[in-house]
């Protein structure tokens, strides 16, 4: 029976150099990495010391098969540990890692291996690295981009023992590829230098890591929230950590929380619908067997936070030892690394509650009204020796309360989008402030976040925020779940329409029209909005790495013709 690696140490708050000199350090302990099956089953446990000597030999073996320090390697993201033993490989060898996407469960071959092609083309990658599973489609890929290697980690051929690269502080440590909400994903570049001073800020200043904390995490690894803050950061402040696939996840739930409970799990992130799916599952399941007690950081992050699911999941499960005060609202992006603040542990969500017509005109006014008010999250303070400002569309700061565009500035932000100076100039100014593209406001030094610039509609004159119409409708109406309505504006004859794409599973030509008739009713009596509902399959509606809708692509494949209209 395999062992998972243990959890006290003596903790060193990411004070590192590089993320090999952190990985140095962490070998002189017992804690590690522990990688678990699609059925929760422990199939291996990595120490850091062992990682260290593996990723050494094979970052040698990479470079035998032709990489050149410099070059960046395509790193299919399976939650194994072949992938985290190729990630460090890649760091001794210095060829920047750009960890890469599964493909999605209802995906098409050819339509994977043409994203992971232009990927790999974007980050000139000159190896590729896949989980042996993928060995059919592996070539394939290498087809489409002048590779010198493309296979599994154990074909890498051997090589002799010699002396790796000294890894400078100021290296790109690693290519992070943006979800594609907005966008088709971009290369983030991300210093060893940005990436220690990131994982400082969360492990001391926000988490306030504890010798006996261990992380618990079902995220992708080629996410930044499960890549960062679940496999390097717990590896910086020397932490087990726990990894589950995401497909676990996604088909067992609650897998998530007999693992937290199984093995003592005091911290773990995940979006809003995370919550959500346990708090639902738990409905028909028994859950006596969880002990959720010891879970001090139930972390939020990678979605807008809903108010509402989080409150089910806290009442759902406070028998089994659950408190809302774990909850940990953070605000975050791959531009910044990973995290810019975090809410004060052991406070829980605090709520704003805001007049949506208040709103709609830029000011963040408190309301009582349960019909014309909605829910944000404060996501806390900006962390130590970095900045957050809200502006104006004239860039001018805006006092408490004012809602603008969001520009963050500190020691944790990229240094570039990957051989894209054009991109990079328009988001990154030359005294170090980031566009962050979001839209919220600052109250008591937190942050709010209140939506996307990009995804903004405005009509009339009016700031309609898509989450409002998407949230109001499957909140009011039972067959709509999470993730089930898209909003977006489309040019009209002389003025902006609203757009509203509603999953529908199933049901008679009669239900269906009833649906659509009752989404824009809703609508129309809860914000004034005239809309065009149109119902499309269920599972239609895509989605960004991360899990959460993307608005901007649902919002293309409409204008494309890719939505037949339902009947």
């Amino acid at each position: 029976m395999i062992t998972p690696t243990g959890t006290s140490r003596t903790v060193r708050f990411a004070d590192f150099p590089t993320l090999t000199a952190a990985l140095d350090f962490a070998a002189r302990g017992e804690t590690g990495v522990n990688l678990f099956s699609l059925r929760g089953e422990l199939v291996e446990a990595l120490p850091y010391a062992r990682l260290r000597d593996e990723a050494m030999a094979l970052a040698r073996r990479l470079l035998a098969a032709g990489a050149r320090p410099g070059d960046s390697v395509g790193l299919i993201a399976e939650t194994d540990a072949d992938f985290v033993r190729a990630f460090f490989a890649c760091q001794y060898a210095g060829l920047p890692p750009a960890p890469l996407p599964l493909p999605a469960p209802l995906g098409g071959r050819e339509a994977y291996i043409e994203q992971i092609a232009r990927m790999l083309g974007s980050a000139r990658a000159s190896v590729l690295i896949g989980p042996a599973s993928m060995a059919a489609w592996l070539p394939d890929i290498a087809a489409r981009q002048p590779l010198r290697f493309a296979g599994a980690l154990a074909d890498l051929p051997e090589a002799e023992d010699a002396d790796l690269p000294v890894i400078e502080p100021d290296r790109t440590c690693y290519l992070q590829f943006s979800s594609g909400s907005t966008r088709f994903p971009t290369g983030v570049v991300v210093t060893h230098r940005a990436l220690m001073a990131n994982a400082q800020a969360i492990t001391r200043d926000g988490l306030k890591v504890r010798p006996d904390d261990r992380a618990i995490s079902w995220l992708p690894l080629y996410h930044d929230m499960g890549l960062i803050g679940f496999l390097l950061s717990p590896m910086t402040s020397q932490m087990s950590v726990d990894l589950l696939p995401t497909g676990a996840f996604v088909r067992r739930p609650l897998m998530w929380l007999d693992l937290m409970t199984r093995n003592g799990g005091t911290i773990s992130y995940s979006p809003t619908f995370g919550y959500e799916l346990c708090a639902r599952r738990a409905e028909a399941a028994s859950i006596e067997h969880l002990d959720l007690s010891r879970w001090r950081s139930a972390g939020l992050g990678g979605d807008m936070i809903r108010t509402g699911p989080l409150r089910a999941f806290a009442e759902r499960f406070k028998a089994v030892g659950f408190s809302d005060s774990a909850f940990v609202a953070s605000y975050g992006m791959a531009e910044a690394t990973l995290a810019l603040s975090m809410s004060p542990l052991g406070e829980g969500l605090k709520v704003e509650t805001l007049d949506v017509e208040q709103l709609e005109q830029g000011l963040a006014v408190t309301s009582t009204d349960a019909g014309r008010s909605r829910d944000f999250a404060r996501n806390g303070p900006v962390l130590p020796d970095h900045d957050l400002v809200v502006r104006d569309a004239a860039g001018q700061s805006l006092p408490e309360r004012g809602v603008g565009r969001i520009f963050a500035r500190g020691p944790s932000l990229m240094r570039e989008y990957f051989e894209q100076p054009e991109e990079t100039a328009r988001v990154l100014s030359a005294d170090g402030w980031l566009d962050t593209g979001d839209l919220g406001y600052l109250v008591e030094g937190e942050i709010v976040i209140t939506g996307r610039g990009k995804d903004l509609i405005i009509l009339n004159g009016r700031n309609i925020w898509p989450q409002d119409l998407e949230w109001t409708a499957e909140a009011e109406i039972d067959s709509l779940r999470s993730g089930d309505v898209a909003a977006f504006s489309i040019p009209g004859d002389g003025e902006e329409l609203v757009m509203v794409l509603v999953q529908a599973r199933g049901g008679d030509a009669e239900t269906r029209r009833a649906l659509a008739e009752q989404v824009a009713t809703v609508l129309r009596l809860r914000h004034s909005v005239e809309t065009r509902v149109q119902l499309v399959g269920a599972h239609a509606l895509p989605q960004t790495s991360s899990g959460k809708l993307s608005r901007s692509k649902a919002k293309a494949a409409f204008l494309a013709g890719a939505y037949a209209e339902q009947p």
